[in-house]
């Protein structure tokens, strides 16, 4: 059977970028969420029945187009990043990628360290595929102000067209959302073009109220997409979590008229965990939410998962995880 997919596209020509508004303190202090109420909603997810034979194929391609293809390694090399990206240049086997009807398909983005931009650009040439780089003292944060923004604007003129910038944790556990709200503006104002994807290290929150919180802040302040975790907290992240931050987006959206995107990061490494993240991003917002633009997956394993689920559905067999090896 033929599956077809939009190829992983980089947003519609009429999609406009989020721009910063006030910041409207009475509105984030009132902000309440119902822990009760997202865990029940997060188990009636994870409780469905799963997607089956082609159906569940055309979710996994979905998903491979929304990948944020990691390397964050202090072992990383220019070698390994080049095979990084003709790896998420060409995601799946030339035979599975024949016997699903699929010729064009590539992750969303290629994410790296500031000093792996230059291989990362090189590599992926003219394709079009955009470059992240983790910024602003990634993964803690706890650099000078001025060090944070220099390195957003090293990372925007090496070639990054997107920053996954960290917040200031200490912000948000004291509730001193202007703060917050002024380092995001000079974050947005350091990446000029380049999209900004604000990390909430929502494992180091504490709270669902201030993981809802500091959404709206970034999102007031001009975050292109809003993220769980750097993927180097003890909790990365989880579908409460990504519950609240995606209803943070929807309403965020009927307010203003703009469409913020959301990456679930860190210890995503299955393909059942991705196609709950599709199907909570299906559901809780709309069919739009599941294109690369405003949907990411940041993850270095998931890839070989779902190449081994994608080859089960073609051969009716599974392969050893080695036979997928990422670089």
């Amino acid at each position: 059977m033929t599956l077809i997919t939009n190829g992983a596209g980089h947003g519609p020509l009429d999609f406009k970028r989020n721009q910063a508004c006030a910041l409207d303190l009475g509105w984030i202090n009132q902000l309440r969420v119902n822990r009760a109420a997202a865990d029940r909603r997060a188990a009636s997810l994870a409780n469905r029945r799963s997607v089956k034979k082609e159906y569940q194929a055309a979710w996994l391609l979905k998903a491979i187009e929304c990948i944020d293809l990691t390397t964050l390694g202090g072992d990383d090399t220019p070698g390994r990043v080049e095979r990084l990206c003709l790896k998420a240049l060409r995601p799946l086997r030339a035979d599975l990628m024949s016997a699903l009807g699929v010729a064009n398909l590539h992750t969303g983005a290629v994410c790296v360290y500031h000093e792996m931009i230059a291989p990362a650009v090189k590599a992926l040439g003219s394709s079009g595929l955009p470059v992240a780089a983790v910024s602003t003292g990634f993964p803690a944060g706890l650099t000078s102000m001025e060090t944070k923004v220099r390195e957003i604007e090293l990372s925007v003129a090496a070639g990054a067209t997107e920053i996954d910038i960290v917040i200031t944790r200490q912000h948000v556990l004291t509730n001193n959302w202007q703060a917050l709200y002024d380092e995001m503006l000079a974050y947005r104002a350091a990446c000029g073009e380049a999209h900004l994807k604000a990390i909430l290290a929502t494992g180091d929150l504490l709270t669902l109220e201030n993981v809802a919180r500091a959404s709206w802040v970034c999102m007031m302040a001009g975050a292109d997409f809003i993220k769980t975790s750097t993927g180097k907290e003890g909790v990365n992240a989880t579908i409460p979590v990504a519950l609240t931050m995606v209803r943070a987006i929807r309403e965020y959206h009927e307010q203003t008229g703009f469409e913020v995107g959301f990456k679930p990061a860190g210890g995503v490494s299955s393909a059942k965990t991705a196609l709950g993240y599709l199907m909570l991003m299906k559901e809780e917002l709309d069919r739009q939410w599941l294109e690369s633009h405003l949907f990411r997956i940041g993850a270095s394993s998931l890839l070989t998962d779902i190449e081994r689920q994608l080859e089960h559905y073609v051969t009716g067999q599974y392969s050893a995880a080695h036979r997928h090896a990422m670089p």
